[in-house]
């Protein structure tokens, strides 16, 4: 979607902002071209800030698209501030409840619209000892299967040094470094019209974390962890296996 035709609250949510992430970061963009310019896209990232939905929405505004996070659905109810996320087209997501079917159809229409979906599969901030990504949870997989929508990888590097989750410190260090880069469609062929098993959403899912963590290697100049780290189990899975 062109900036031109964001219209008010949008363009406000930007003015709003933007200034400010100029000020606070110094940013580096990278293959912003592997950002579809049009129709619907998924955007799988990592996530090793509560600061980086910032980072990564500016990065997606910055190819000409609006970025349309997905968010608690209390947060709709509170008065002015549900209001406001209607307007500027965020995605309310019931969680561990039968409405969460209904936040799936959500989605799938955002899609449909012609919409960038930015999810985060690990489904929270890193646990990590090292912010590598972790083990993800399978929305992204069952949502590019239902839509056929691509899902394009997303790695930033650089919000944990404003706001750490290890130790819950806020920096206001001005021009703080920050990067992020989008790699190619994760290539889900394989799984094009099958049945959404929950092994086919976990291979699916571990394909798309693998893309994820190859791109937040390369930020970092490092080798991701060859076992990915699983918070809910403390267990680990496999990263070659993708």
């Amino acid at each position: 979607m062109a900036h031109r035709r964001l219209g008010f609250w949008r363009r406000f949510a930007a003015i709003l902002v933007i200034p400010v992430l100029k000020v606070w970061t110094k940013r580096t963009w990278l293959s912003r071209e592997n950002i579809p310019g049009s129709g619907g896209v998924i955007i799988a990232a990592n996530h090793v800030s509560h600061f980086d939905p910032l980072i990564v929405g500016y990065y997606i505004f910055s190819t000409g698209r609006w970025p349309r996070f997905l968010g608690k659905a209390s947060l709709w109810k509170v008065p002015v501030l549900g209001g406001f996320l209607r307007k500027v087209q965020q995605i309310p997501v019931e969680r561990g409840s039968v409405e969460a079917v209904k936040s799936l159809d959500v989605l799938v229409d955002a899609l449909q619209q012609g919409g960038v979906v930015i999810i985060y599969p690990e489904g929270t901030t890193t646990r990590e000892p090292d912010l590598w990504p972790m083990r993800g949870k399978t929305g992204a997989a069952r949502l590019a299967l239902v839509t056929g929508a691509p899902v394009v990888p997303v790695a930033n590097w650089g919000a944990q040094e404003i706001f750490d989750p290890r130790t819950s410190k806020l920096r206001f260090r001005l021009r703080t470094p920050v990067v992020a880069t989008a790699g190619k469609p994760v290539d889900l062929s394989k799984w094009q019209g099958a049945t959404p098993t929950r092994a086919v959403l976990d291979e699916m899912t571990e394909a798309i974390m693998h893309d994820i963590s190859a791109l937040v290697g390369d930020l970092r100049g490092e080798t991701p962890p060859a076992v990915r780290y699983d918070r809910p189990r403390r267990q680990a899975t496999n990263a070659e296996d993708a």
